[in-house]
């Protein structure tokens, strides 16, 4: 086991934590006849950019919704994604929808979001927005009940393309509230 990073002295101690003598030992549970009596055929060591391109060879053979008419649906549908988008979204201030309750360690975060919630509203021009929500079920949910809060009204137009998962999150938000969910036809034309 040489390709384990660790001096012969960490294997020692770790073997023996474990009640072993040796890595023989260790794998002595297991089947002399599974056991790989020679070395792996490997090939050579290869550059990401090499093995970026195999594997790329190697996937272009499966079927895929990028060469085959796709049917799955309920959130899985063909979209491109901005190069931009996976940079944003590895931000630690948006790595969680957990809002921080303690802004004098978190001002980054906190100002992340309020003017991620700014521009949204500038651009849909909505008086409100909230990044504060764990995923679009919940955020579905949340809106719903918001909207009762403002309105008053007990019945909800829900349209049958919404996710169905999202549908059954806001089946069970408003299961005691006494809200009569509606559901319409979706109709693409």
């Amino acid at each position: 086991m040489r390709y384990i990073p660790n001096t012969a002295a960490d294997r020692r101690e770790m073997l023996a934590d474990l009640g072993f003598e040796s890595i023989e030992d260790l794998f002595a549970a297991i089947p002399e006849e599974m056991r790989l009596d020679r070395p792996l055929d490997l090939p050579s060591p290869s550059s990401e950019k090499a093995l970026f391109d195999l594997l790329g060879e190697l996937g272009r053979r499966n079927a895929s919704s990028a060469s085959h008419a796709c049917f799955l649906g309920a959130g899985s549908y063909r979209h491109f994604i901005p190069a931009l988008v996976p940079a944003l979204v590895a931000r630690g201030e948006f790595l969680t929808a957990y809002t921080p309750y303690q802004p004098e360690v978190s001002q980054g975060t906190l100002q992340a979001m309020y003017e991620f919630q700014t521009f949204v509203c500038l651009l849909t021009g909505m008086d409100v927005a909230n990044a504060s929500l764990y995923d679009g079920a919940s955020a579905v949910a949340e809106a719903a009940l918001m909207a009762r809060r403002i309105t008053g009204r007990d019945v909800f137009l829900v349209a049958d393309s919404v996710h169905p998962e999202y549908r059954e999150v806001l089946r069970t938000y408003t299961a005691n509230l006494g809200v009569k969910l509606v559901p319409v036809p979706f109709d693409g034309k």
